[in-house]
C-alpha cells in the first residue's frame, strides 16, 4: 500500500484528478473496451472532480469510453433531493464532461426491492469484469463507502445501516439536523472494493488524522475498514499534511522518501 502525501488540499486534489486522467490515458478506453471507474461523493472529491472537468475542457482526457459505478446511495430520499449522491454528481462532476448518459450507474435508494437492487448493481459490475480503478474517501471512523465499523471485509454491495457518527458528520449536508440524515443506505461492500484492481483512497484534514493511523500504522481490522486494504495489490492512499498529525513522525518520512520522485502532480501525465 502507498501513502502519498501533499501539503495541502489543493495540491492532494491535482494529484488525484492526474492520476485517475493518467489510468485512463494508459487504458486507452474504447466503444467495445471501456474504463471502469468506481466513484465516491463528499466534500473529499470536490477539487479532484473540477481538476478533472478542467482536464476534460481542454481536450486533455475525455470520458466518452468510461463506465461509472458510484459507491452508494441514501435510502428512502427523492433522487432530485439537494443531498441525494446522483444529485451531487450531477452537479458537480456529470453535467461538466463528456460522459454519455447511459454510462453512468446509481444505486436505486427507492427501489421497491433492495435486496434485489443490490444484488443488480453487484451484477452489472461483474457483467463488466469488474472495476479498473475504484476512488474514495475514508469516513473518520474509518470507513469506506458506507462500510460502517464492523462490516465483513469480504462484504458485497447491501443495505447498511449508518453509525450516529456517520449521520452526525454528515449532518452539516443537512441543516445541521441529524433526524434529517437517512438512517440507511445503499453501499457497494468491502469486498467489492477490493476486488478492483486499483483503489486511490483520499483522505485530508486533521479530522481523518486519527482513522488514517489506524489504516496505516495498525493490522487489518473490521473496526476500521479501509485498513483491508492494507491487502490489496495496487492500493494508494492520498492524504494532506494535517491528515498525517496522529502518524509516527518516522512513518511520514518513510512514506515521503519512497515517494519521493511521485509527488509532484504536473509529473504525473507526463509518464
Amino acid at each position: 500500500m502507498r501513502l502519498i502525501v501533499q501539503k495541502d488540499y489543493q495540491m492532494l486534489s491535482l494529484w488525484a484528478a492526474r492520476y485517475v486522467a493518467r489510468a485512463i490515458l494508459k487504458a486507452e478506453p474504447r466503444e467495445n473496451s471501456p474504463f471502469i471507474l468506481g466513484l465516491p461523493t463528499g466534500s473529499s472529491p470536490l477539487g479532484m472532480y473540477q481538476e478533472l472537468i478542467r482536464l476534460c475542457s481542454q481536450g486533455v482526457i475525455s470520458f466518452k469510453h468510461v463506465i461509472t459505478f458510484n459507491m452508494d446511495e441514501y435510502v428512502g430520499i427523492p433522487e432530485d433531493h439537494p443531498q441525494s449522491y446522483r444529485r451531487f454528481m450531477y452537479d458537480n462532476f456529470f453535467n461538466h464532461i463528456n460522459i454519455p448518459k447511459q454510462n453512468i450507474n446509481f444505486l436505486n435508494g427507492n427501489a421497491d426491492d433492495l435486496a434485489a437492487e443490490c444484488l443488480r448493481y453487484e451484477q452489472a459490475v461483474s457483467s463488466l469484469e469488474g472495476i479498473d480503478l475504484f476512488v474514495g474517501g475514508i469516513g473518520t471512523d474509518g470507513h469506506i463507502a458506507f462500510n460502517e465499523p464492523g462490516s465483513s471485509l469480504t462484504s458485497r454491495t447491501r443495505i447498511k445501516t449508518l453509525a450516529e457518527e456517520t449521520r452526525a458528520s454528515n449532518s452539516r449536508f443537512f441543516e445541521n439536523d441529524i433526524t434529517k440524515v437517512p438512517k440507511y443506505a445503499l453501499t457497494v461492500g468491502v469486498g467489492t472494493v477490493m476486488d478492483a484492481r486499483e483503489v486511490l483512497i483520499i483522505a485530508y484534514g486533521h479530522n481523518k488524522a486519527r482513522a488514517l493511523m489506524h489504516v496505516i500504522e495498525e493490522g487489518i481490522n473490521h473496526m476500521w475498514t479501509v485498513s483491508a486494504l492494507q491487502q490489496h495489490r495496487r492500493a494508494t492512499i492520498l492524504c494532506d499534511e494535517d491528515a498525517t498529525e496522529e502518524l509516527k513522525v518516522r512513518t511520514v518520512k518513510y512514506f515521503k522518501m519512497m515517494e519521493a520522485d511521485n509527488l509532484d502532480p504536473d509529473a504525473i501525465l507526463k509518464v
